[in-house]
């Protein structure tokens, strides 16, 4: 498949479902409320924390449909019987995982969150949807990571397109004649997430490889044995990583109001755009990663990662400095609401930052997962977790959703500093401070300052719409900026001239 049509599907789907996610957000504020939607903020974080539960095996499963792509010696039968084994642990997990919240929601409901005004027994019912939908895209992630591993992005991407308007999009009609309470919305979600799962498995099941084998698949331990050499350390990764990202906002949940929690939710939902605008091009990265170190070129491996990283740069610098230097402006445009602009961008300003932060310190872990040694990887995630865990046990509660930015901003940076050169020189010498000024900075020196001049400079309009204009030109301006100081760009051009011209 090819590398650059994936990475174009990739972002036109996760983008799309990105974009659809953040306009409608207001529109669900204005017929929900905030705290009703505080609620769908604390869906999202619990979502995020069930997925501890994964222990490494979607990633793994990728990565092996992907190797057996690249003709690495796999046999065909083996896959289906790791697919199959890999169905039992999550069908397993599933089924004790939404029981367990289910059990807890009335505690949940009456001690943990701050309710105001819902009913507490709806508030109950609510995160009782929220345990059967939570199992539901559980059991999704495993098929998504297969097609993933078979390359199948495009059709992945125009799927969740069409998820992301039924998902988004359709249900306004449902809030507006049906009812706006927390209950028609998670119910309504239910009903999504059955038919996202029963698609997923039967394309899943289309796609793999056919074999000659007349064994009957049943469900092994053997299978799970022999990938639990990448599977555990992938495991003990993805649980540093949930706790890094999420241990702020189930603190917040705690602290905050429901109707706080939307507005930190607002703010953490914008910031994510960061991630946005890079997951799908690493998303397609990873398995041409893999099959370049399963052929012995590290040449084109370095090569790929130092053209991925310029890439991703120009694409999510100038949505940073965007964020980072006009929160206000662009929350209120988003929103019309001033309130929320005001509560929001403390908040916006520093997730940002800190995610663009985290999008470069995470290539190193892509160089570790296509050579299969995720020892340096889990080292720096525990010393990262060890730093922010306390940070934030001590910030958020003296200083809020505030103090949760600045205890991620600071140690996503020391980490960047620190953790990142060490793995580089770990594992391609020579390449860390070519890679850091070369691919890194050079991007971001210039368009910082652009940045600066213009917050000096601007004076907005105090027209929503006027104001949206301003913010896309300064984007634009920023990206444009960032493509020119681009090697990478630079050089794409000059060929694409050269064949012209030709």
């Amino acid at each position: 498949m090819s590398l650059k049509r994936n990475i174009i599907a990739n972002y036109i789907g996760q983008f799309y479902a990105a974009l659809v996610g953040i306009v409608m957000v207001p529109i669900y504020v204005q017929y929900m409320g905030a705290e009703a939607y505080g609620l769908v903020g604390f869906f999202s974080m619990i979502l995020a924390w069930f997925y501890l539960l994964d222990m490494g095996l979607t990633v793994t499963l990728a990565r092996e449909t992907a190797r057996f792509c690249g003709n690495v010696e796999e046999d065909a039968f083996q896959l289906r019987r790791l697919l199959r084994s890999l169905e039992g642990i999550f069908i397993g997990i599933a089924i004790l995982g939404a029981s367990s919240l289910i059990a807890a929601s009335g505690v949940i409901a009456s001690r943990w969150l701050k309710v105001q005004l819902i009913p507490l027994q709806e508030v109950r019912h609510v995160i009782m949807l929220m345990a059967v939908i939570i199992a539901l895209r559980w059991m999704s992630g495993l098929y998504r990571s297969a097609i993933t591993g078979f390359e199948r992005l495009v059709w992945l991407s125009g799927f969740n397109i069409v998820l992301a308007t039924i998902r988004f999009i359709l249900i306004v009609p449902f809030l507006v004649y049906v009812g706006a309470s927390p209950l028609v919305y998670f119910g309504y979600q239910l009903v999504v997430a059955i038919g996202e799962l029963a698609v997923l498995a039967i394309k899943t099941y289309q796609i793999l490889p056919g074999t000659t084998s007349k064994q009957r698949l049943t469900w092994q331990w053997e299978p799970l044995r022999a990938i639990l050499h990448l599977s555990l350390p992938l495991a003990f990764t993805l649980t540093l990583w949930v706790m890094v990202t999420q241990v702020d906002r189930l603190l917040l949940s705690r602290y905050l109001s429901l109707t706080d929690y939307a507005y930190f939710y607002l703010a953490t939902t914008v910031a994510a755009a960061i991630g946005t605008l890079s997951n799908p091009m690493t998303v397609a990265l990873l398995p041409h990663l893999t099959k370049r170190n399963a052929m012995g070129d590290e040449m084109g491996l370095i090569s790929l990662y130092r053209e991925t990283t310029q890439l991703v740069g120009v694409i999510t610098i100038p949505a940073m400095l965007i964020l980072t230097f006009f929160p206000d402006q662009i929350l209120w445009a988003w929103t019309g609401n001033a309130e929320i602009a005001h509560a929001a961008a403390p908040v916006l300003k520093l997730y940002a930052f800190a995610n663009a932060i985290q999008t470069f310190g995470a290539f190193p872990f892509y160089l570790q997962y296509a050579k299969g040694d995720l020892k340096l990887h889990m080292l720096g995630a525990t010393l990262s977790t060890t730093l922010l865990i306390p940070s934030l046990i001590w910030a958020v509660p003296h200083f809020g959703a505030v103090g949760a930015g600045y205890a991620r901003v600071v140690t996503s940076s020391l980490y960047f500093i620190f953790w990142v050169t060490i793995v580089h020189r770990r594992m391609l010498k020579n390449l860390h401070i070519e890679w850091l000024l070369k691919d890194v900075g050079i991007l971001v020196i210039p368009t910082v300052l652009a940045a600066i001049l213009a917050r000096w400079l601007i004076t907005w309009p105090q027209s929503r719409i006027l104001t949206i204009l301003v913010g896309f030109a300064l984007g634009l301006a920023f990206l444009l900026l960032t493509a020119a100081v681009s090697s990478q760009i630079r050089e794409k051009i000059r060929r694409r001239f050269h064949e012209t011209v030709v």
